[in-house]
């Protein structure tokens, strides 16, 4: 597929970071996109801005829970009809969201939430949407695992369980399917996606979703793991004020967005790029391409401390993505 005009395509998490940013150069290069996210105000800015820069692009909006099979059964349905097809070309599982880092002590609710979108929304959107692949002349899967996709961790003593199982479950996947599509569909292609620190919302969007509320109105549950995430990564918040946790929490999320050495428009370009290459395996940013070597040259110690002391020293993942604890 070396251009995507007049082909249509399939965002998961259009409505913003790296989504908004696949939909809004996907139709700036004459595709159809057919975007869904659970949050109306984001899809409708990412539309704003579709129609303010790529003028008569057919986007059209949906909203949808990826973790819910009904409700993709529905948006699938929407697409068929909104976008008069019964094929389409480009399905990009980006949904995500951070949490559930303990299976230990953590919670069960947000741990299986946390999975069933990370992993269950890309099985389940497989699921739908692959018949109307293969009804197409030619398409492609890209589905957006993460570094923690190969290493699951993101701190020293601080637990990413559901976020990391759920990334090496579509990697595994996505490496799986590339020959089963190869054996029965070879005109359909497939890509995992394995970005490093780039510059999206997950860490407030995770917080609203898993919580229900914004990061400054954390419930005092919340404020206790976010105070016990901040102090395993070495900081004294013993005369810190539960309001100063929720502040510090906020800005943290804001931090992680805005200080990220890969944008979220620049991490779209490389997705897009790489799929025209039809390259299977894509590492996004820098970070993602030292990590990725690191892990490989020694896999018995990526867990050990000094493999931790090596990350800092060479300046794989900066402090913000250290403690930022989710995401």
């Amino acid at each position: 597929m070396k251009s995507f005009e007049g082909k249509l395509a399939v965002v998961t998490g259009g409505g913003y970071g790296m989504g908004r940013s696949l939909v809004r150069q996907l139709a700036r290069e004459g595709a159809a996109v057919a975007a869904c996210d659970l949050s109306a105000d984001n899809l409708a800015e990412t539309l704003a801005l579709v129609e303010g820069e790529s003028a008569g692009a057919k986007v059209t909006s949906h909203i949808c829970d990826v973790s819910n099979p009904q409700a993709i059964a529905e948006f699938r349905r929407e697409v068929e009809e909104q976008q008069a097809t019964t094929s389409v070309n480009l399905l990009f599982n980006n949904a995500g969201i951070g949490g559930g880092g303990s299976f230990v002590d953590g919670s069960i609710d947000e741990w299986e939430k946390t999975f069933n979108v990370c992993w269950g929304g890309v099985y389940h959107m497989c699921r739908a949407f692959l018949p109307m692949l293969v009804a197409s002349d030619e398409g492609h899967v890209i589905n957006t695992s993460s570094v923690n996709g190969f290493w699951a961790a993101i701190g020293r003593e601080t637990p990413h369980t559901s976020y990391s199982a759920a990334k090496f479950a579509v990697k595994g996947f996505t490496e799986a399917l590339k020959t089963d599509l190869e054996v029965n569909a070879p005109h359909v292609k497939c890509s995992v996606v394995m970005p490093g620190h780039i510059g999206t919302g997950i860490a407030r969007n995770s917080a609203e979703i898993l919580g229900g509320n914004s990061l400054f109105d954390m419930t005092e549950a919340q404020v206790a793991q976010a105070r016990a995430r901040m102090e395993r990564a070495g900081m004294n918040l013993s005369n810190i004020s539960d309001d100063t946790i929720r502040e510090m929490a906020a800005q943290r999320a804001d931090d992680f967005e805005h200080s990220a050495p890969t944008s979220a428009d620049e991490a779209a370009q490389i997705i897009l790029r790489d799929v025209k290459a039809e390259r299977w395996r894509i590492l996004v940013g820098d970070d993602a391409y030292q990590l990725d070597a690191l892990v490989r040259s020694d896999p018995e110690a990526a867990y050990d401390s000094e493999f931790y002391d090596r990350l800092e020293s060479e300046g794989v993942f900066n402090t913000i993505m250290r403690e930022q604890g989710e995401g």
